[in-house]
């Protein structure tokens, strides 16, 4: 990464030096420059990476992995994520307009009867978000362990598991309403020893839960229709295996035989989710919401008397299920 091919000549025990590189920090993180400083602290870290805290330095290190939790951005193929960095809003909204419209016959001379409109909302607010990290000045000195490019991938990593792991979670928890039971082969006298029967049975639960969504949401104005619908298959990667076989199944043993798979579906993986025995189908978008109101920025502090560094980065955003009836959760036995 070219935007830390020069930090080794900056010098770190100087102010500018220090600037330089958490301005390089941030860079990295966010994409966006080292961006004004509009929080302070929310509080001191207790404790520091020392020395002590690794192995001693007798052999040569020829490999260093930084141990940091995985993530992916397979949310974001769900949720209508909007940008809001540059606004000054502490949230968004979601309105329903309802105008209760009727067409019926009108006998000659009449007039038209006259429907009101009405309305609600659901309120996202952006949530803040936070994490520090702090090392004593020594490891720096003594070149040991820790680099400035780690410093920055842990909190990008750290940053935006946690951020993935929110709008996982937003659809586990969605209500058990939303449960499709296994549903029975197509024929029902499918034997189980029969090699298609698990996948049969998929793929009959998975039309279903195509089904049951755009029954629910027929009349809600989202312009999905049984042509157009296309759904978003969220899967545990323990599935991926098992749902790739029912995607694919064939009506008929033989070559050119039309799919069993009615609707159109775009399977997701993830390793996210925290149940690994059930997956989601879903509308994307529409009312999954989400919103960014500040990126990930990185600031740092230099504390004399501990002869310690500090850098804490700060996220904002906040996202929701405007309706649930998008969504199904489905069972595999």
């Amino acid at each position: 990464m070219r935007i830390f091919s020069d930090i080794s000549k900056l010098d770190f025990s100087t102010p500018v030096g220090r600037d330089k590189i958490f301005a390089a920090l941030n860079y990295f993180a966010s994409g966006k420059g080292y961006q004004d400083r509009v929080k302070k602290y929310a509080a001191q870290l207790q404790a520091f990476g020392s020395p002590s805290d690794f192995p001693t330095s007798i052999l040569p290190l020829i490999e260093k992995y930084n141990a940091s939790p995985a993530y992916d951005t397979g949310y974001e193929e769900i949720f209508d994520i909007r940008d809001f960095t540059g606004s000054r809003r502490n949230g968004f909204e979601l309105l329903d307009v309802e105008d209760g419209l009727t067409f019926a016959k009108v006998p000659l001379g009449e007039k038209a009867q006259i429907f009101k409109m009405a309305g609600a909302k659901t309120t996202v607010i952006f949530d803040l978000y936070g994490g520090g990290l702090g090392w004593h000045r020594t490891l720096i000195d003594d070149e040991e362990y820790w680099t400035f490019e780690d410093n920055a991938k842990a909190f990008v990593n750290k940053a935006y598991e946690n951020k993935a792991a929110a709008f996982y979670a937003l659809i586990e928890a969605i209500g058990a309403g939303q449960n499709v039971a296994w549903q029975l082969p197509d024929p029902a006298a499918l034997a189980t020893s029969d090699a298609t029967y698990t996948a049969n049975r998929d793929v009959q639960t998975l039309n279903t839960a195509a089904q049951t969504i755009l029954l629910a949401t027929k009349d809600k104005g989202y312009g999905i229709t049984p042509g157009n619908a296309s759904f978003v298959v969220l899967a545990p990667l323990q599935l991926v295996g098992r749902l790739n076989k029912a995607l694919g199944l064939a009506l008929q043993g033989f070559g050119g035989s039309p799919s069993q798979v009615i609707y159109k579906f775009r399977l997701v993986p993830t390793t996210m989710l925290a149940t690994t025995n059930v997956y989601y189908v879903a509308i994307p978008k529409i009312k999954a919401k989400g919103g960014n109101r500040m990126n990930l920025t990185i600031f740092n502090k230099f504390d004399e008397e501990s002869y310690s560094d500090i850098a804490v980065g700060w996220m904002r955003y906040g996202g929701a299920i405007g309706d649930q009836d998008q969504f199904c959760r489905c069972a595999i036995s």
